[in-house]
């Protein structure tokens, strides 16, 4: 999944009291450093970022995304209501099945990027007299969770949908690496290699999980934010906290925010906040496999992208690669080939770091749609140095 904020600062002075996830406590005992993050106190690491972005990269990580919201649409009509609020067909996903997309405004901007998940028709616990329900279990930022709840439940309940939050107390981890489906088919006893990207399924813990996590249900997905193979599980608090120790226990590492952040970079996974708002459209970041303007049906914000798709955007999304040791980050300017260290910038990096998989700079940037061209030659100002970059093909990084 994603992160919600690029901001691990600390709070203003007067900020409400950060919330702490099932496994705060099992965290820190792991060595975690925890730091303020969308009104949550995560860990930003624990034995170190380049170590446990390699251990994804090379074994196997185990992320707490437990900060992140998780809602339940029930109705006859839930794909049909939510259609209208995001520019992807949903209707080309079934049972078992999920994509990635986006809410958008009435300008066509980015309200949030979620993912979808259809669970089918369920037996439906809230209508005694209905036999079942169409289920929808969407996965929404932490830092837009609240705004979401509220937008979405403005939008749906009058259609007829019923929204709950759909994961109370419980734990969400992540389970990524080349080793990631070894260690689940072993805790599961399922065979997961019909599983697909994307596809989803509630199964049992079971095999080799231990004490109170043995028995119990949880809800496995083949997704995640870091570029490789791997699960997101959602199961109960006490089941999720001692499937963390275990797992720590069998030699998985666990990962903070910031190898999260340095994964996903490096496969090109945007932020929210930072490369992709509410001011920009799904077209102008990069996102245009998630606008089917095919489909006839109507959704928010679907003129403007209209418009776009046949007129251009002025600005794009680009991959840059920087040369040497130069570490780009979010802000900084982008200047255009040859111009000296305080020119007036072409454009903005909106996310960069040191890739460590790669050995080098890298950035996503908004630039003018003339420059976005593969092979482009451009400039990211450093600490008063115009450090040469080049537009590159993205993701930085494939499995």
């Amino acid at each position: 999944m994603r992160l919600a904020s690029n901001s691990l600062t600390a709070p203003a002075s007067g900020a409400v009291e950060l919330q702490r996830t099932p496994l705060f406590e099992a965290a820190r005992a792991a060595g975690g450093r925890m730091v303020p993050f969308a009104g949550w106190e995560m860990a930003v690491q624990y034995g170190g970022l380049v170590a446990e972005h390699r251990a994804v990269r090379g074994h196997c990580g185990l992320f707490d995304i437990s900060h992140m919201g998780v809602l339940r649409l029930r109705g006859d009509g839930a794909k049909d209501a939510l259609q209208t609020l995001v520019p992807t067909d949903l209707f080309r996903i079934g049972p078992g099945e999920a994509c990635y997309t986006v809410l958008l405004n009435e300008l066509g901007g980015i309200r949030d990027d979620l993912i979808v998940y259809d669970r089918g028709w369920c037996a439906d616990g809230a209508d005694p007299e209905a036999a079942s329900s169409h289920e929808l279990l969407l996965v929404i930022n932490a830092a837009c969770a609240e705004a979401d709840t509220a937008w979405l439940r403005s939008q749906l309940e009058p259609a007829g949908i019923r929204m709950a939050d759909h994961k109370g107390d419980g734990v969400l981890l992540a389970l990524q690496g080349p080793e990631a489906t070894a260690r689940l088919e072993a805790l599961t006893g399922t065979d997961l290699a019909g599983l697909p990207r994307f596809g989803h399924r509630q199964l049992e813990l079971r095999g080799s999980a231990e004490g109170a996590a043995a028995g119990a249900d949880v809800f496995v997905a083949r997704t995640g934010y870091t570029g490789e193979d791997g699960f997101e599980l959602l199961l109960a608090r006490e089941p999720g906290i001692v499937l963390w120790r275990q797992l720590l226990a069998e030699g998985v590492t666990p990962c903070g925010l910031g190898a999260r952040d340095s994964l996903r970079l490096e496969a090109a996974m945007h932020l929210y906040g930072s490369d992709m708002d509410e001011s920009t459209t799904p077209l102008e970041v990069g996102l245009g496999w998630l606008v089917h303007l095919e489909m006839p049906k109507a959704f928010i914000g679907r003129e403007v992208l209209e418009r776009q798709s046949a007129e251009g955007v002025s600005r794009k999304l680009v991959g840059l690669e920087l040369q040497g040791r130069a570490i780009p980050r979010h802000g900084y300017p982008v200047l255009a080939a040859g111009a000296a260290a305080g020119s007036s910038p072409v454009g903005t990096v909106t996310s960069g770091g040191w890739a460590p998989t790669l050995e080098r700079g890298i950035a996503l940037a908004s630039v003018p749609a003339d420059l976005a061209r593969l092979g482009t030659e451009l400039a990211v100002e450093i600490r008063g140095r115009a450090e040469p970059a080049t537009v590159v093909k993205r993701p930085f990084y494939r499995r």
